[in-house]
């Protein structure tokens, strides 16, 4: 197997860590992802691996399509999960409007699992750098042009994530963003 992963074994713990630190109170964290997409499975197991050591309890809501999504959101809140994690993939990337007004309106606070949800309002996310990713595949493309033989070349996960952060939703939320964690931001938005 060759090519590029946007996967990491460190990402569920470091999203975890990174949402306590902005609801430092959680204990339950209710995590939104489609059991039919394979990279949500799996970065559900990273969560579950993830959330003992940071005392957390896990409520995994399977949304599938999106008439399911209030309904997620309703068993969040019956559920008092104190924050959430919402897995990226087809359909929640197609739908993250949808779903950063839902976690706006049951006042859940987010972390995403792909930048754009924060560029819509979502309050933050961590993920693979994909302007890094995509040099990577292209030095992939460069090697393979110049000889190499695809199946030579090995597997590669992402080495570089991004963290980026909304305050203007922090706020909207009633909660307040560290500097020093507003300092390891790659991005905040006022």
């Amino acid at each position: 197997m060759t090519g590029l992963t946007s996967s990491s074994a460190e990402l569920g713990g470091k999203r975890l860590e990174l949402l306590k630190q902005v609801v430092p109170k959680a204990s339950r964290v209710a995590v939104l992802y489609n059991p039919a997409d394979r990279s949500n499975v799996l970065i559900l197991k990273q969560l579950q691996e993830s959330a003992p050591t940071l005392s957390l309890t896990l409520q995994p809501l399977a949304v599938r399509e999106l008439g399911e999504f209030e309904s997620a959101f309703l068993s969040m809140t019956r559920a008092r999960a104190h924050a959430m994690f919402g897995a990226a993939g087809a359909l929640t990337n197609e739908h993250k409007e949808v779903l950063v007004d839902l976690a706006a309106k049951h006042r859940v606070p987010a972390m995403w699992g792909h930048r754009q949800f924060v560029d819509a309002g979502g309050l933050m996310s961590y993920a693979v750098n994909l302007y890094d990713q995509n040099r990577q595949a292209a030095v992939y493309v460069d090697k393979i042009l110049k000889g190499a033989k695809p199946g030579d070349l090995p597997a590669e996960q992402p080495t570089k994530f991004e963290l980026l952060i909304n305050l203007k939703t922090a706020k909207g939320l009633g909660l307040t963003v560290a500097q020093s964690l507003l300092r390891q931001a790659d991005q905040v938005i006022e």
